[in-house]
């Protein structure tokens, strides 16, 4: 890997834990409230609200800055999210702010790959990008546990700073208040990352020809053979992925009556079982062969289902383990594939942001969807049951959309395949 690419991984991996940290710190600033169960589930969309309204414009802007700088712009949004959320806003107005640094540092983190790593390093690059993301997804839920736990959160109340009154006086915000300080290391690392050889492509601040530019990226890649499959595989696993977050906590809570620290635990099994999968779909796949892992999304969707019967610890990890796993050795090649096509469609920030548009469109639309399930009265097993049928029953849309495509299309699809595997060795 060039130089650069391990300070671009350590500026994720920190941004990344802040950002699930801080996902389990609101879920319980929410709790502690009194607030209702589906403000709690509300925390995943509003997350995603800004990537889906901003998306035709965060792009052309990773495109027109040095990466480093939007990555470091976008840490320093995340950071007022946080504070807003310390001192009084409510939880779900700040939580979307911080999306807002999200959404705007996400197409900079992959576009930035394309740019430094030839094509036949992208799904290694790919494997370490989301196995770090997914470590720092376990140690972030993991941290964010501890942080409101009753133990690490009496020893950093007890810290009193002189001639100061923070006004911080609970769990909660005794974790926000640390989460501050994680934001503020990923920027010192974003600002080391190298600039690249690639030009840069002026932003246009013609907002209504940003978002005809934008429809036309979107329309390009959906049109796509190859990139339609792999945008809509990846775009409802991450649809499922950043809901399971939350619906893990909620199981959790209604099938084993764990609190808030315990259950984060069980987020961080599946997101071991993700790391593992990505790992192995690093070694195994190829860029050419990253379609024949679509039928793992509806095993995902069934395994969802099936959390609904399970009242035991000692099943449900390595059950939550199998279910991360299939996710992770489904989104490595299928996401590999989906940048290769954007970057020779389009620009790559232009084309992370149709990534991030559509994927965090499904989050929040399911997200909105489980949220109003809880809101109108079902239980936690209704939601969760139903969930997984939507899930399972779209995948296999999508797998009949893929081979619907192998005979109608077949010799369009096998052209691209040609250039994938050219490109991927």
């Amino acid at each position: 890997m060039k130089r650069g690419f391990y300070t671009i991984m350590s500026a994720q991996f920190f941004s990344s834990l802040a950002d699930n940290a801080l996902f389990v710190a609101a879920v319980e600033l929410l709790r502690s409230s009194g607030a209702a169960e589906w403000q709690r589930a509300a925390l995943v969309p509003m997350f995603a609200l800004f990537y889906v309204v901003l998306a035709p414009f965060v792009g052309a802007f990773a495109d027109a800055v040095p990466k480093g700088k939007v990555m470091f712009f976008s840490n320093s949004i995340k950071v007022v999210g946080c504070l807003m959320m310390l001192f009084g806003t409510h939880p779900l107005a700040a939580y979307a702010i911080v999306g807002l640094g999200a959404a705007a540092y996400s197409p900079a983190k992959y576009g930035i790959l394309t740019e430094l790593l030839p094509a036949s390093q992208l799904v290694k690059a790919n494997g370490w990008i989301e196995g770090l993301t997914i470590a720092s997804i376990i140690l972030g839920v993991l941290l964010g546990g501890q942080l409101v736990g009753q133990k690490l959160a009496a020893v950093l109340l007890g810290v009193d700073l002189p001639m100061l009154d923070t006004g911080i006086d609970t769990a909660p915000e005794a974790a926000i208040a640390v989460l501050v300080f994680v934001y503020v290391l990923a920027a010192v690392f974003n600002l080391y990352i190298p600039r690249t050889e690639a030009p840069l492509i002026p932003f246009s601040f013609k907002l209504v020809g940003l978002v005809r530019e934008f429809a036309d990226c979107n329309s390009r890649l959906w049109h796509d053979k190859l990139g339609q499959i792999s945008l809509a595989t990846t775009t409802l696993f991450w649809g499922v992925a950043g809901n399971l977050r939350y619906i893990v906590l909620a199981w959790a809570a209604a099938a084993l009556t764990y609190d808030t620290t315990q259950a984060s635990r069980l987020v961080g099994v599946v997101a071991i079982g993700t790391a593992v999968g990505a790992v192995v779909a690093t070694v195994m796949m190829k860029l050419d062969r990253a379609t024949s892992v679509i039928p793992l999304g509806i095993g995902m969707g069934l395994l969802v289902i099936l959390m609904v019967f399970i009242d035991n610890v000692w099943v449900a990890a390595p059950f939550l383990t199998l279910l991360g796993a299939l996710g992770g050795f489904l989104v490595v090649p299928m996401n590999a594939l989906l940048q290769h096509r954007g970057h020779n469609l389009m620009g790559a920030g232009r084309s992370i942001a149709v990534q991030n548009f559509n994927e965090q469109a499904c989050i929040l639309g399911l997200g909105a969807f489980y949220a109003a399930m809880t809101k109108f009265g079902l239980s936690a097993f209704g939601a969760i049951a139903i969930f997984g049928i939507v899930v399972a029953g779209t995948m296999e849309l999508i797998r009949r959309w893929h081979a619907g495509n192998l005979v109608r299309h077949r010799a369009e699809v096998d052209h691209l395949l040609a250039i994938a595997r050219t490109d991927g060795h």
